[in-house]
């Protein structure tokens, strides 16, 4: 098993779009077979601060997500325009 885990800082004034976007986008995600878990927090000091944790079954299924149309049309050109900056790194869950 690995994990994603991701930090968005959302561009002024989209904070709230970006959330409600990631809020719908998470089901999609965890309908994937290889996906096991997404969450989406928001910082409570800073709502333009954005953190994803994801789960997969490993790194094939990481990058079939990447794959998906759902990822493509809801991430690349829904939420990364409106991202100032993202730091992602993968990690092995330990068992």
């Amino acid at each position: 098993m690995i994990a994603l885990v991701a930090r968005y800082l959302v561009r002024a004034g989209m904070a709230e779009e970006v959330a409600g976007i990631l809020r719908e986008f998470a089901p999609l995600a965890l309908g994937e077979p290889g996906c096991a878990a997404f969450s989406v927090h928001v910082a409570l000091d800073d709502p333009r601060r954005i953190l994803l944790y994801e789960q997969y079954r490993d790194e094939a299924a990481l990058a079939a997500h990447r794959e998906t149309g759902h990822y493509r049309s809801v991430i690349e050109q829904q939420v990364l325009p409106r991202i100032e900056n993202r730091e992602r790194a993968v990690y092995r869950v330990l068992d």
